[in-house]
């Protein structure tokens, strides 16, 4: 018999967080969370997303054992921009029991139904900008820190108790053209040039990330983050970024971005449209830091970021106004960050998530060496 109980305790916490850890410890795909971000992301007064999200924690326990995870979430901004009544299961992880998917699931459905909810997704973090989507293809493929890997048997089990497909994204890994790769590279920078030329178009750029949230009074990293807000408005489940969570983002991963990765576009009145951005891959180094900062897992990031970088750039957003699309602005951000990887050194680059039905995005890999190498997946079902 499965047992489950809420996650009410500092200590309960801190076991729903590092259960993941302790049953990935080994794998050599699976990128473990930081410990510290998680406290923070589940932490109410630290994650702006509680502002317009309500959640609960469940651990699921059998024999005696701790077994299972699995976060119950409704995000009142994005059900009301779609009109729905949504409830998320996310951040689940479990052993290979049907049993303890089943009873992990029975949990968030009833929380869910007890708050007028009458369809249930995930996995989903609280918005957007959190992991999502369940791994179904490319389970032999190294993780990133923004991404979910989990075990083939997770959609099996799901499937089994009638859990159906609501959306896939595909990743894709895209090989930074040299003199040798077969990628028309070269057709970028015509594009870009032309782009620019025919809307009056700039790059703007910044010596370090105090730069950049100093810019027009701190007020410029808003605009930058307003055009993702406006670049992904229509996609699947998105909720807008509130000014808080915009800070809480640019905090926590601008102080680690080579600012040559940084790509922004502005118009001819200085204002952002578009903005691209990297960050070499971290993957080893978390792996290396068992999803710790302390005592030494400080050092395995310095290492990555400042002395032996991995051979990959995780491409984390790529955002353009909606009036700027289809009009060769993609092809500036490109021109942009593909010198830039090509000086550093990286080999190639690991796409963030994109809905497989986004024709728009999809298309902008057109011209580069890729393959999709990865697919993870939304389930839903009806309460």
């Amino acid at each position: 018999m499965v047992n489950i109980q809420k996650v009410d305790s500092k200590r309960d916490l801190r076991k729903f967080i590092r259960f993941n850890y302790h049953l990935y410890k080994g794998n050599p795909y699976a990128v473990p969370d930081f410990l510290e971000d998680m406290l923070n992301t589940f932490n109410r007064k630290k994650n702006a997303a509680f502002e317009f999200c309500e959640a609960d924690l469940f651990l699921a326990y059998k024999e005696g054992k701790l077994v299972g995870r699995v976060a119950a979430i409704i995000n009142h901004k994005a059900n009301k921009t779609w009109g729905n009544k949504n409830v998320r299961f996310g951040y689940i992880d479990f052993v290979e029991d049907l049993e303890v998917v089943k009873a992990l699931l029975d949990t968030v459905e009833q929380w869910g139904r007890e708050r007028g909810m009458n369809k249930i997704v995930g996995p989903l973090g609280f918005t957007d900008m959190d992991p999502e989507g369940m791994l179904i293809d490319g389970f032999d493929q190294l993780s990133t820190m923004s991404t979910i890997y989990n075990y083939p048997y997770y959609p099996r089990l799901v499937e089994q108790l009638g859990y159906e497909k609501e959306v896939d994204w595909v990743e894709r890994k895209v090989m930074v053209p040299t003199s040798e790769a077969q990628a028309d590279s070269a057709k970028y920078m015509r594009v870009a040039e032309i782009s620019m030329k025919r809307y009056n178009l700039h790059m703007r750029h910044f010596k370090n990330h105090r730069e950049i949230l100093a810019a027009d009074d701190g007020k410029y990293i808003l605009k930058v983050f307003d055009v993702i807000n406006k670049a992904y408005a229509d996609l699947y489940g998105y909720s807008e970024m509130n000014e808080r969570q915009i800070m809480e983002y640019a905090h926590t991963y601008l102080p680690f971005l080579d600012m040559r990765l940084l790509a922004i576009v502005e118009d001819e009145n200085n204002q952002p449209i578009a903005m691209g951005v990297g960050i070499g891959s971290l993957s080893y180094a978390l792996q290396k830091a068992k999803g710790k900062l302390l005592p030494f897992g400080w050092w395995h990031l310095m290492k990555a970021i400042y002395f032996k970088p991995a051979p990959v750039i995780d491409l984390l957003l790529v955002g353009v106004l909606p009036e700027y699309q289809n009009k060769g602005v993609n092809a500036l951000l490109f021109a942009e960050i593909i010198p830039a990887a090509q000086k550093i050194g990286f080999v190639w680059a690991e796409t963030h998530p994109q809905l497989e039905d986004n024709e728009k995005s999809q298309g902008q890999w057109a011209h580069l060496d890729c393959t999709i190498h990865k697919r993870r997946r939304c389930y839903q079902k009806s309460l």
